[in-house]
Order: C-alpha cells, then structure tokens, then sequence
C-alpha cells in the first residue's frame, strides 16, 4: 500500500521529468528545424510537438488534482514512447537521441504514474477558483 508521502514524491517526480520531457521536446524541435534536410519530417516533428504538449497537461493536471490525471499520464507515456522512437530513427544524431531518453524516462513515470492513479486523492483544498 502506498503512503501519502510516496504518493506525493511520485507525483513530483513525475511533474519534473514532465516539465524535462517538455522542454526537451521544444528544444529538438527547434534544433530539427534549424537542421533542415532530413530533420524536416513532418510526421516526427509532429509528434515530438504533441509530446511536449501532453507533457505539460499531465503537470497541470497533476497540479490541480484532476481525476483525470490517470488517464492522461497513461497517454503521456503512450505518447513518449513513441516520440523516442521516432527520434532514435536518427541513432547518429546525439541530440536526437537525448531526446529519446528524455522520453523514456518520461513515459516510465508517466506509465507508473497512470496506473498508481488509483491512490491518488483529490486535493480539493489546492484548487481555487482562480486556479480554475
């Protein structure tokens, strides 16, 4: 069984390498267009896009204690996984492959994340109307 403690450092840990996977995810984006040639597929960008998009919703959700925080951590790490095998198709590329390890670890605490979910209270005296 889980303690509220263990709880909270998983979900801090998780928001961190969230917040890493995102920046991460931005960063290579705009070393791929600064690249050119090859670096342009739409089809990796995109997803490296959505990547940092999911990775951010899962800090906010997480942040505001959102009974869908499961949920959307368990499509961050779908979502990772992916990314990091899109960005491993360029394995001569050392900031490609950052990226992919970035999203690994990324999509293990999201995936742990997801599927602990279940332990997870709602923090109701954190959410404010102004945070809303």
């Amino acid at each position: 069984m889980m303690t509220t403690e263990s709880i909270l450092a998983e979900m801090q840990a998780c928001k961190q390498i969230c917040i890493e996977c995102q920046t991460t995810c931005i960063d290579t984006l705009k070393y791929c267009k600064g690249q050119g040639g090859k670096y342009i597929d739409m089809a990796m960008l995109s997803m490296t896009r959505d990547c940092a998009e999911m990775c951010m919703m899962c800090v906010n959700m997480i942040d505001d204690g959102s009974e869908f925080m499961g949920n959307a951590c368990s499509l961050c790490a779908e979502i990772c996984d992916r990314t990091a095998m899109a960005c491993e198709q360029m394995s001569n590329d050392a900031t490609m492959m950052f990226c992919a390890a970035v999203c690994r670890k990324c999509a293990e605490s999201c995936k742990a994340m997801g599927l602990n979910s279940a332990c997870y209270f709602r923090r109701t005296s954190l959410v404010t109307e102004d945070t809303l």
